[in-house]
């Protein structure tokens, strides 16, 4: 991962963990289904995103919720809106 992925990355995990306190970042897998591994519910993964736009300035459209699946995906996702 480089500087600015990794930087992206810590930044995500951080307002994850604002939702999901329970998480450990160590033990995620970047490319499963966050969901199903931090145990968030369809409000939580809401949050999350709703964090993600307020924090990054980036809006994500409902159309796109499903392509936020693994850390890999919203990483990808932002990297791609920030440009």
């Amino acid at each position: 991962m480089s500087t600015d992925r990794e930087t992206l990355a810590t930044t995500v995990l951080s307002l994850l963990r604002a939702i999901a306190p329970e998480l450990e970042p160590d033990t995620l897998n970047p490319a499963r289904s966050l969901r199903s591994q931090v145990d968030l519910d369809s409000m939580d993964w809401l949050n999350f995103l709703v964090s993600l736009h307020a924090h990054f300035g980036v809006t994500i459209p409902e159309a796109d919720y499903a392509r936020l699946v693994s850390l890999n995906d919203v990483l990808d996702y932002l990297a791609a809106q920030r440009g």
